[in-house]
């Protein structure tokens, strides 16, 4: 197929390598030209100067940049997106961002006759490069069945979760367990160092009951040997939960452990942690 990729992050740069590498024809933009041309000398394809000029010819265009007022300024207006795109194009969004621009997003291309499904995804950088993303999309059935072949090429799991917005809602419950798990990870790490047990043995000991969990066993060590930089930043986790948190006040419901988690990440980013993995949750505890 001819497809986009537009925002080449630490997520979108592997992701549409990936595409290159199965065959597929593809042009890329960044709002760095410069890492659009160092894409084009790793993989096979082409780069745009604007989101406009990227999409104007492929059947799918995928977006992952870094939040809602990014997503308005790649898709709309003289040379975004949606400008020069043909009748039926199928645009695929897999930024974490509020189920509200998904659905404005969603609306602005029918009415311009194009598809539009919001798809977030899981897995984190590691999972970017090894290809093996767990994608949650909001959409039809009959989208899915377009995109999955060419979706396959990053993701080893693709479940579509309802209408438009729906993705994003379950990418939220996703943050929210994720910020809940860490902060039992963390108390647990934080007791297993006082009471001076082996915290290599207590991973492999634990990771196969019921506390084991992909960041007990991926994390746990890290967390005791105060080794956080790679991973998911705790700027990026930060607005993530804040959209959670949103979302959670329009429904009506109240999140107190991910609001507790989130007010941890805000005091971290202040002390200059902010790059840091999510994992580093266990310093704002150290008191």
């Amino acid at each position: 197929m001819k497809v986009s990729f537009i925002g080449l992050g630490t997520m979108g740069y592997p992701m549409a390598g990936h595409l290159s590498q199965a065959g597929h024809s593809v042009v890329v933009y960044n709002r760095s030209t410069e890492k659009a041309r160092k894409w084009c000398e790793t993989y096979a394809g082409q780069y745009e100067k604007t989101p406009a000029k990227a999409a104007a010819e492929s059947d799918i265009v995928f977006t992952c940049v870094g939040n809602d007022d990014d997503l308005r300024s790649v898709y709309l207006g003289p040379h975004g997106a949606f400008a020069k795109a043909r009748q039926g194009t199928l645009f695929i969004d897999h930024t974490t961002a509020s189920a509200e621009v998904a659905k404005e997003l969603h609306k602005a291309a029918q009415d311009k006759g194009f598809d539009f499904m919001d798809a977030p995804v899981s897995g984190g950088q590691a999972g970017a490069e090894k290809g093996v993303l767990t994608i949650m999309l909001g959409g039809n059935e009959d989208l899915l069945a377009k995109a999955k072949p060419v979706l396959d090429c990053y993701a080893q799991a693709t479940s579509l979760m309802g209408a438009v917005g729906q993705g994003q809602i379950t990418k939220m419950v996703n943050q929210i367990l994720i910020g809940g798990v860490l902060s039992g990870l963390s108390e647990g790490i934080r007791f297993a160092q006082q009471a001076n047990l082996d915290i290599t043995k207590l991973v492999d000991t634990l990771k196969y009951g019921a506390a084991g969990s992909w960041q007990l066993e991926n994390r746990g060590e890290t967390m005791a040997k105060d080794q956080f930089d790679f991973g998911f930043a705790i700027e990026w986790m930060h607005k993530d939960l804040s959209l959670c948190l949103a979302q959670a006040e329009k429904m009506g419901l109240s999140l107190p452990l991910t609001q507790q988690v989130d007010e941890k990440y805000q005091q971290l980013i202040k002390a200059g942690r902010g790059r840091q993995d999510t994992s580093v949750l266990i310093k704002a505890m150290e008191k």
